[in-house]
Parts: C-alpha cells; sequence; structure tokens
C-alpha cells in the first residue's frame, strides 16, 4: 500500500526543489511570504494553519489542505480541532466542498497512523 503522507511530502519537495532552482525572484518571494505568513505572531502557528486549512477547503485545493493539516498535526492540533475546522470551511464552501472534505479527513487519519 502506498504511503500517501509520504508519497505528497516526497511530491512536493522534489517539485519545489525544481522550482526554486530555476532561481525566480517572484516564486522564491512567494515562498518566502507563505513560510514567513504562518510563523509565530499576534496569531499563534496552530490559529494561523487552522486558518489556512479553512481557507483551502473553501478554495478547493487539495494539495493545500494536506500541507495545512500535516502542519496541523505537527502543531500539536487536535483531532476535534481538525474536525470543527473542516466543518466551517465546509459551511462556508457549501456542499461542493464535501469532496475535499472526504479527501481530507482521509488524509487526517493518514497523519495519524504514522504517528
Amino acid at each position: 500500500m502506498i504511503d500517501q503522507v509520504d508519497e505528497f511530502n516526497s511530491y512536493r519537495a522534489r517539485m519545489n526543489d525544481k522550482i526554486l532552482a530555476e532561481n525566480n525572484k517572484v516564486l522564491k518571494r512567494i515562498f518566502n511570504l507563505d513560510t514567513n505568513a504562518f510563523a509565530e505572531g499576534a496569531l499563534d502557528k496552530k490559529t494561523k494553519e487552522l486558518l489556512g486549512l479553512v481557507a483551502s477547503v473553501v478554495l478547493r485545493c487539495d494539495d493545500c489542505v494536506k500541507y495545512h493539516l500535516e502542519s496541523s498535526h505537527k502543531s500539536g492540533v487536535k483531532r476535534e480541532e481538525v474536525m470543527e475546522t473542516l466543518s466551517i470551511g465546509t459551511l462556508i464552501g457549501g456542499t461542493i466542498v464535501i469532496p475535499h472534505l472526504r479527501r481530507a479527513f482521509e488524509y487526517w487519519e493518514a497523519l495519524e497512523d504514522k504517528k
């Protein structure tokens, strides 16, 4: 069975390395901005990751959902907090995001299983 967490992280790392090797100033700045936006600040990292998760669900970006689920998991977010966050994203996004909710739930379970 393919480990979807490892597969996602491997692909993401490989492609990010290739993209950043192009030495494009705009892309490098976007990557840097993303990193800095989710650092501790007035809001803690956990809260920022959950906000990113809601936005990702609403925007229907499965890769983004996986990224924020994993970052949330690493930040110590509990299952109940993720489920509430996903419920808000589904409420705001509407029924069209239900397939993304299913994949998010499945990925969260994969993260818990890896623990």
